[in-house]
């Protein structure tokens, strides 16, 4: 395809926020509701459309994490649906004001508006389509959706399900709308409308991120990459740390608040390793260590340097030994991809040292990374976790998907 298919997506997509910025919340959220009804309704035709996406992914050889990030069960649609729905139920954001009136009377306000056209380019997560949709058009945004071609049959039955929603409701269709040309081309393309696409935001691995960052001239929010790390201190709770850390690495480890390096700390290493390492062979968890973790437990395997890099997405842990805290802070500084970080301890002055100095997007203590989740922050769903510091940090709900502008309400002053 070419490049005035994209712009003609992109044309018509700016078209769709134009009208959007006119609906009420009463109108946006009934879309929302029958979006949630409908997905609901096809639940059996979204399970066929994901079981051809499997059957080709299977066939390919892909790795078990991957499946289960690509699979869709009635269970996820009802997740999804009520998404949706939680969504709908949240206040809304457009509209809130804040401002004063100036000596001169000029009352000045700011406004939370729509941030205009947000694309987003995303790999094997289906429901992502609807938590972009129901994001984006509560705050009144249209979307571009490019998904990943291992999710498009799933991805793309979804859009059409909610642009027949919301044309049933006598609204503009490309509110919503997905990328059929799956080349890498047209990713790059995507990224370069500008004038027409207001924001790009890639959800997937340090790839897929990597690759937008380098490529786009439209502005671009930094999410997702997750190189989680878990710090057991040596006044943990042996107990509370082991439960933590399964929760964070297997619960499921193919998302990106997953944890994916351990680290623990040297006074309690030859009691704590052998602990956890059990636990985490139970489950199928491939252990790669410094070579002190590999003096305190047998069975381990040797960690690289490129492990502690490493956003595995699998049932695979790196360990890595702490002199003290500072040690640990100094290693996450150093591989950290800024997104999550916890550490376990029942001491509360190292506790509170972790959360002034770890500059991640969400920082835990005595608490699994795998909360880090726009849901779990009672954002209802979210676009993305941001890992940059500009515009939006962490999940990003409604509010992040919004911005302002100053509006002026005069009485004839002129400026002198």
């Amino acid at each position: 395809m070419s490049n005035e298919y994209l712009t003609n997506l992109g044309v018509r997509a700016k078209a769709a926020a134009r009208e959007l910025r006119a609906l009420g919340p009463g109108e946006r959220n009934a879309i929302l509701e029958a979006s949630a009804e409908a997905l609901l309704s096809a639940a059996a035709d979204i399970t066929r459309e994901n079981a051809r996406d499997m059957e080709k992914a299977e066939a390919s050889g892909v790795k078990p994490a991957f499946l289960d990030r690509l699979r869709l069960t009635e269970a996820r649609i009802r997740d999804m649906a009520e998404g949706l729905r939680g969504l709908s139920a949240l206040p809304d954001p457009l509209g809130e004001t804040e401002g004063r009136t100036l000596p001169n009377g000029l009352i000045i306000s700011k406004k939370r508006v729509p941030i205009g056209v947000a694309a987003v380019i995303y790999e094997a997560r289906p429901n992502v389509t609807s938590d972009v949709f129901g994001i984006c058009l509560k705050t009144g945004n249209a979307c571009v959706l490019r998904g990943g071609g291992d999710a498009f049959l799933t991805s793309k039955i979804i859009v059409e399900l909610f642009r027949a929603v919301i044309e049933k409701h006598g609204k503009n269709p490309d509110a919503v709308q997905v990328v059929t040309d799956l080349s890498r081309e047209s990713a790059v393309a995507l990224t370069r409308l500008n004038g027409l696409i207001d924001v790009v935001i890639p959800r997937g691995g340090a790839g897929l991120i990597n690759a937008v960052l380098q490529n786009a001239t439209v502005p671009v929010i930094e999410t997702g990459a997750g190189n989680c790390h878990v710090y057991v201190d040596e006044s943990a709770d042996f107990t509370m740390a082991r439960d933590i850390i399964i929760n964070a690495k297997t619960q499921r480890p193919s998302v990106c608040n997953a944890a994916e390096t351990l680290i623990i700390h040297k006074g309690i290493l030859e009691k704590f390793m052998p602990f956890i390492a059990g636990a985490l062979m139970e489950r199928g968890v491939e252990i790669r260590a410094d070579e002190a973790a590999r003096a305190a437990c047998g069975g381990l395997l040797p960690a690289s340097e490129e492990d502690f890099y490493k956003e595995y997405n699998d049932l695979i842990i790196a360990v890595k030994t702490a002199a003290g805290l500072d040690d640990a802070i100094a290693h996450i500084e150093k591989y950290s991809t800024r997104h999550s970080e916890a550490i376990i301890t029942e001491n509360y002055a190292a506790a509170q040292k972790f959360l002034n100095e770890v500059d991640s997007a969400a920082v835990y203590v005595n608490a699994s990374t795998r909360f880090t989740d726009g849901g779990c922050f009672g954002l209802g769903a979210e676009i993305g976790i941001s890992t940059q510091k500009l515009h939006a940090r962490g999940p990003m709900g409604l509010r992040e998907m919004t911005t302002t502008k100053y509006v002026i309400y005069g009485g004839g002053q002129i400026r002198e």
